[in-house]
C-alpha cells in the first residue's frame, strides 16, 4: 500500500521517488536513445511493451501524424539551441502515453512519450490531461521508462489550468529566457479559445492538429446544431456564425474553420504556417489534414523549412 501523508491543502502519496498529489504530480524520469528519423538526426522508434494498462486505439495515419510532430519538435529546439534558459513542451492532452493498433499487437508512442524519447534539449515536460486514471497511468509508463527527466503532471482541463501552467513557465526577464512549445491535439473541439487567448498572453507556441471525427453520422449538421455549444467554444460565437453562412458539405466545413482559426490567432499577433497531410481515416473522412503552427517568436516558415525538407509535407504561409 502506498502511504499517504496530510497537508493542509492536498493529499500527498509518497513514492519510490516521486510525489503524487490531488491537483497535480511532479516526477523527474531520466533516459538515454538512439536515432529516430535519419534526416533531423532524430532517432529509430522507442520500443514500448506491453504493460496491461489502457492504450489509445489508432488508425495508421495517427502514426505518421506523431512523426509529423516530431519534426516540428527537432525544428523548434533546433532554433532555439543556446539562445534560451529554458525549453518547455507541454501536452494539453496527453492522455495515457501509448498509442495501439489493432488488439494492442503493435504499440507506439503518443506525443508525451515520443518528445520524452527524442534527444531534444528540452530543460522541463509539463503534460497535462482531464481524466485521472489517465494521467495515472502516463505517470507509471513516464517512471518506467524515463527516470530522470523534468517532467510535470497537471490534472485538468486546459482552460483549468491557466494559474498553473502560469506558474511553472517562467516570465521572460533580463538574463532569463524561456521558450515554450505547447501541442493541443485533442482530435475533438475540447480546446476552448479562451484558454489559447489566455496562454497566448505567455506567450506560448502553439502546434495545432486540426483533427476532429468528420464523417456522415458527425458531419457539419452535427457540429453547427447538436454540438454547437461546444464548437462556439473553440473557434468563438462569431467564429462559429461566420464559419456557418453557407455551409453545405464537410470539406467546405472543414476548410472554413481552418481558415476561422487562422484568423482568430491572427488577431492575436501570431505568425503562422499550414501544414497539409494525408489522411485515411474511418473517423475523419476527408482527403487531408491540416497542422497549424503558430508563434509570436519567430517566423514560422523558419521552422516550415527544415519540417519541409524532413517530410516533404505542402505548406500554406500565412506571415
Amino acid at each position: 500500500m502506498v502511504p499517504v501523508k496530510r497537508s493542509d491543502s492536498y493529499d500527498v502519496i509518497d513514492f519510490t521517488n516521486e510525489k503524487y498529489s490531488s491537483r497535480f504530480c511532479i516526477f523527474f524520469f531520466n533516459s538515454t536513445l538512439e536515432d529516430y528519423f535519419s534526416e533531423l538526426a532524430i532517432l529509430p522508434p522507442f520500443r514500448f511493451s506491453d504493460d496491461g494498462f489502457a492504450v489509445t486505439a489508432a488508425e495508421p495515419w495517427i502514426r505518421e501524424k506523431t512523426s509529423v510532430i516530431a519534426q516540428y519538435l527537432q525544428s523548434y529546439t533546433n532554433l532555439h539551441a543556446g539562445k534560451v534558459n529554458e525549453l518547455i513542451f507541454i501536452d494539453l492532452f496527453a492522455g495515457n502515453g501509448l498509442y495501439s493498433l489493432g488488439a494492442r499487437n503493435e504499440l507506439f508512442a503518443a506525443p508525451p512519450l515520443l518528445a520524452l524519447s527524442l534527444d531534444l534539449p528540452f530543460t522541463r515536460y509539463i503534460f497535462c490531461a482531464s481524466s485521472q486514471e489517465q494521467l495515472n497511468i502516463l505517470k507509471i509508463r513516464v517512471n518506467k521508462y524515463f527516470r530522470g527527466k523534468n517532467v510535470l503532471l497537471l490534472l485538468g482541463k486546459p482552460e483549468e489550468l491557466i494559474d498553473s501552467l502560469s506558474h511553472y513557465v517562467p516570465a521572460n526577464q533580463q538574463g532569463l529566457k524561456a521558450s515554450v512549445f505547447c501541442l493541443a491535439d485533442s482530435f475533438s473541439f475540447d480546446l476552448n479559445f479562451e484558454a489559447v487567448q489566455k496562454l497566448s498572453e505567455l506567450q506560448f507556441n502553439f502546434l495545432i492538429p486540426f483533427c476532429f471525427a468528420l464523417n456522415d453520422k458527425l458531419n457539419y449538421r452535427f457540429y453547427l446544431r447538436d454540438s454547437r455549444p461546444r464548437f462556439a467554444s473553440y473557434l468563438t460565437k462569431e467564429g462559429a456564425y461566420l464559419v456557418e453562412r453557407g455551409v453545405g458539405n464537410n470539406r467546405t466545413f472543414y476548410k472554413r474553420l481552418v481558415q476561422q482559426y487562422q484568423t482568430n490567432m491572427l488577431a492575436l499577433g501570431y505568425n503562422l504556417s499550414l501544414s497539409t497531410h494525408k489522411a485515411d481515416s474511418g473517423l475523419m473522412e476527408l482527403p487531408s489534414y491540416h497542422i497549424g503552427f503558430f508563434s509570436k517568436e519567430f517566423s514560422t516558415q523558419s521552422i516550415r523549412q527544415t519540417v519541409e525538407a524532413a517530410s516533404h509535407t505542402q505548406f500554406e504561409l500565412f506571415q
